[in-house]
């Protein structure tokens, strides 16, 4: 019976990091995956793969947003070009991964591991201990409980498909449905497609919000995209031409169906109670140092309950690794209250913080920034007639939460993430962004900040 100082369970993203840094701390570390193409999700179907299509969807975007303002011909898209770039980049993923590994002597061990102690894990009838476990296992799609759900395909299949038919259905107003269509509505080589987002909810993208999605919506169905709420799906049936997806509304007809509601954490072949583990259908139950129920075993990543997002996993990966070696002042507890979402739709939205119902909810005296269908040049130049945002601020002026519509999201939710880090103000930021490079997404900042601070003097 082999033993080491780690074991990690699981090989993506948050298990990498994890693995990494206690092997740099000189402990002796072992990676277990039971998948056959290690690396996880993030890079093989997820955050990384996704970009090869959305970077060409939003090439295409705004060409034919510009077209009539000095763009002649939007540009032609060719889905299986795309699959081929993204396919060279996720095919090296698996040996690199091992490479990796084996440059650091850290053990990599293929198969299933099962908890069979509180410090022991059996993989492929092999018994191994550890002074320490940490679960990096992610997660996978949430089984739907819909007659003919077998006929969806997953988001890793759809990554896959070697071209796009005319009509797809996606179940789910979620991260997956909505990016998912709006490469679907700029990729396809095909007349007349027919892209349809079915949620059973009042309105898709619950986190997020209201007002914020409800412009995304509009944007997205001025592109082509149909979006319905409060729509049950009760069956999927498979017809001669298609796929029928009944609803408790109307039928919808589609040549895809896609799983895009939503995962839920890969914990069910651990053997968990017999690690003394507990967990939830939210995921492992973890304290702020990514601790278990049971102190010797770490859980980080999408099979925590926590956020399902590929950085903030690598953050707790690095929270538990300073828990696990002692070195506790380079990594505090997690703080999930600044963790930015953004969605790669086009435009792209992005928040951080709260959103303006939930300060309601709790009661929390708010001062609001907010404007829509922003005719800034900034939008003009690149044709875009949706562009938002809403800044929300305490009495003192710090950011309780941030909302982005634009084509840069990203890079302006993460300068008020900084000064929700580091509180800075809205005053201060005002005051600091004012020499920011113009003209440009960032510059426009000021013109954010500006009623907050009138608002505030």
């Amino acid at each position: 019976m082999k033993s080491y100082d780690v074991i990690v369970i699981g090989s993506g993203t948050a298990g990498q990091t994890v693995a990494y840094e206690l092997n740099k701390q000189g402990l002796s570390v072992a990676v277990a995956e039971k998948s056959d193409r290690p690396g996880g999700v993030c890079a093989l179907s997820g955050c990384q793969a996704k970009k090869w299509f959305y970077e060409g969807a939003e090439i295409i975007a705004k060409s034919h947003h510009l077209k009539g303002k000095g763009i002649r011909s939007a540009p032609l898209a060719n889905w299986s070009e795309f699959l081929s770039a993204k396919n060279a980049f996720t095919a090296a993923v698996p040996g690199n991964t091992i490479d990796g590994f084996d440059k650091a002597s850290i053990d990599f061990i293929a198969g299933t591991a099962r908890f069979t102690a509180k410090d022991t894990i059996t993989i492929n009838d092999s018994r191994l201990t550890a002074r320490f476990f940490v679960i990096a296992t992610g997660a996978y799609p949430m089984p739907l409980p819909v007659q003919g759900a077998e006929h969806m395909i997953t988001s890793w299949q759809f990554l896959d498909l070697p071209s796009l038919p005319a009509r797809f259905v996606f179940i789910g107003g979620g991260f997956i449905s909505f990016e998912f269509a709006h490469f679907v509505a700029r990729l396809g080589d095909m007349p007349n497609r027919q892209t349809t987002i079915l949620e059973a909810s009042s309105r898709p993208l619950g986190p997020f919000d209201a007002e914020m999605v409800s412009l995304l919506v509009a944007a997205s169905m001025a592109d082509g995209i149909d979006i319905q709420s409060d729509v049950k799906v009760t069956g999927i049936q498979s017809e001669k031409n298609g796929f029928r997806v009944i609803t408790d509304k109307t039928d919808y007809m589609a040549d895809m169906v896609v799983h895009g509601a939503g995962r839920i954490p890969s914990i069910d072949d651990l053997n968990l109670d017999i690690a003394g583990v507990d967990y939830s259908k939210k995921g492992i139950t973890v304290n702020s140092r990514m601790q278990t129920t049971n102190p010797k075993i770490y859980a980080v990543g999408d099979c925590a309950a926590t956020i399902q997002l590929a950085r903030v996993a690598d953050h707790e990966a690095m929270a538990a690794a300073g828990d696990i070696a002692g070195n506790n002042s380079d990594w505090k507890d997690m703080d999930y209250t600044a963790v930015p979402f953004v969605l790669f739709s086009y435009p792209q939205y992005a928040m951080v913080g709260k959103t303006e119902q939930s300060l309601v909810d709790e009661g929390v005296p708010f001062t609001k920034s907010f404007g829509k269908n922003l005719r800034w040049p900034t939008y003009r130049r690149v044709g875009m007639e949706h562009a938002a945002y809403k800044l929300l601020v305490d009495k003192d002026g710090y950011f309780l939460g941030a909302h982005i519509l634009s084509d840069n999201a990203t890079g302006l939710i993460n300068t008020i993430r900084m000064a929700m880090l580091n509180r800075i103000t809205a005053d201060t930021l005002y005051r600091q962004h004012i020499m920011s490079p113009y003209p440009s997404r960032e510059s426009d900042l000021i013109y954010m900040l500006k009623s907050i601070l009138i608002d505030h003097h």
